[in-house]
């Protein structure tokens, strides 16, 4: 029995060996560095919470960041609590929108908030200062055409610094915008608590 076990160590030393040269190659093939346009997108939860991880990794490198907020109202959330409590000078954070859009009920409105969010976040963007900058729930004023997908495309591709990452969050991310981006995520809705009449709750939702 001892034997057989020892032979099975050996074996499993061996293949992760294996596996660990076969990494090792991949990571010393690869030392391309730029800024990369992320996408958060898809009908399950997780989109802004991945994309305010980042902003808060960002923070933990001590790399100057920001973030936009396109739809979400002033309502107060804990990521939004934390970052203008205690790293204002790292994370500068605007919350430009005015709720979703079956609140405010305004069309126009919607459009007005989403263009200040806009002009906003390219303000930031050009920012040599600033590393990352956070467009969250963008995808939502694409996809109601509050705001025009080929300007937003061109900025990007055209006026981002080299070195400066941008993060889309929101769900029906446009065909245009995934292509064009570096990493894309999509979150898969398995099960929510909502469909079981479970409202959203602090430090889950907001």
């Amino acid at each position: 029995m001892e034997a057989t076990e020892a032979a099975e160590a050996a074996e499993h030393a061996a293949k992760m060996a294996r596996i660990k040269a076969a990494r090792d190659r991949m990571v010393a093939e690869r030392d391309g560095e730029k800024g990369l346009i992320i996408v958060h997108t898809g009908p399950g939860k997780g989109k802004s919470s991945a994309g305010f991880g980042m902003i808060l990794r960002a923070i933990a490198h001590d790399m100057p960041c920001a973030v936009v907020q396109f739809i979400k109202g002033g309502r107060d959330t804990g990521e939004r609590r934390l970052i203008e409590e205690h790293f204002p000078h790292l994370c500068r954070f605007h919350t430009m929108g005015e709720g979703f859009t079956w609140e405010t009920q305004d069309k126009a409105r919607d459009i007005a908030a989403a263009r200040a969010g806009w002009e906003k976040a390219k303000e930031l963007i050009r920012d040599p200062a600033i590393r990352m900058v956070l467009l969250d729930e963008i995808n939502i004023a694409l996809r109601y055409d509050y705001l025009e997908l080929g300007e937003v495309l061109a900025f990007l591709r055209d006026e981002k610094p080299p070195m400066t990452h941008v993060v889309l969050t929101g769900r029906n991310a446009k065909p245009e915008l995934i292509e064009m981006a570096d990493l894309v995520t999509e979150m898969t809705l398995v099960k929510h608590p909502f469909r079981a009449g479970i409202k959203a709750q602090a430090g889950v939702e907001f």
